[in-house]
């Protein structure tokens, strides 16, 4: 029963990991061509489109579950210390939290067709899917302690695009775009968003200490 359950969370785990991997080349190649993301009008340099590539938190979380998602194929219940854990847990909350946000904040004014329209629905839909089921079904899970490691990267692309911002004259997302609504509405924005992640942290928290924890991760207990 051990060794089937082992099977279908490796076979989760690979389909998650290749499914991103492609939707990240996609949205890479789609970039390097030239092609909007969300609703620009100007089409900048290619040099100046790459860093803004790498600027989406999007592209973080969907990187993180790719990579997350690839070392969990050949041992689904791994435990690869504190570092790993909290990699781990921002690829599953972030992708999910970002795909929440697309819906109700991006999905709207977009006007996407074909190849931009795939590659937006695997990084905003299917993935987060495929990553949230992936943990909540297989985990690995029993290894949560406090929040406040988990929340370092957040915190750190936060302030890296609201201090980047003004020198680059460009925000990755609209409702986070000083220039156009003011510091105040900016921030107002952001720690809404901010709340609706920590709510996910901590729903992730609460689930992790709750749902069955399998025999092999016992053996490895939480450094706490």
């Amino acid at each position: 029963m051990a060794a089937t359950s082992d099977r279908s969370a490796s076979a989760w785990h690979l389909l998650t990991a290749v499914v991103t991997t492609a939707a990240l080349v996609l949205q890479l190649v789609l970039i390097v061509q030239g092609n909007a993301v969300l609703d620009e009008t100007e089409q900048p340099d290619l040099g100046t489109r790459l860093i803004r590539f790498v600027s989406y938190l999007t592209i973080w979380s969907n990187a993180l579950v790719a990579w997350s998602s690839a070392t969990l194929v050949r041992d689904p219940f791994r435990d690869g210390g504190p570092a790993w854990r909290a990699l781990r847990l921002n690829a599953v909350v972030l992708c999910l939290g970002g795909g929440i946000v697309h819906f109700f904040l991006l999905r709207p004014i977009l006007d996407l067709h074909g190849a931009d329209w795939l590659a937006d629905k695997l990084l905003h839909v299917v993935v987060p899917l495929l990553a949230t089921i992936g943990w909540l079904a297989f985990g690995p899970r029993g290894r949560i302690g406090r929040l406040v490691p988990f929340l370092v990267l957040p915190v750190f692309w936060l302030v890296y695009t609201l201090v980047r911002g003004p020198f680059a004259n460009w925000y990755p997302y609209p409702f986070i775009d000083v220039d156009e609504h003011g510091y105040a509405v900016a921030l107002a924005n952001c720690a809404g968003v901010t709340v609706l992640m920590l709510a996910l942290f901590a729903g992730a928290l609460w689930l992790d200490r709750r749902l069955p924890v399998r025999a092999a991760q016992e053996r490895e207990p939480a450094q706490r």
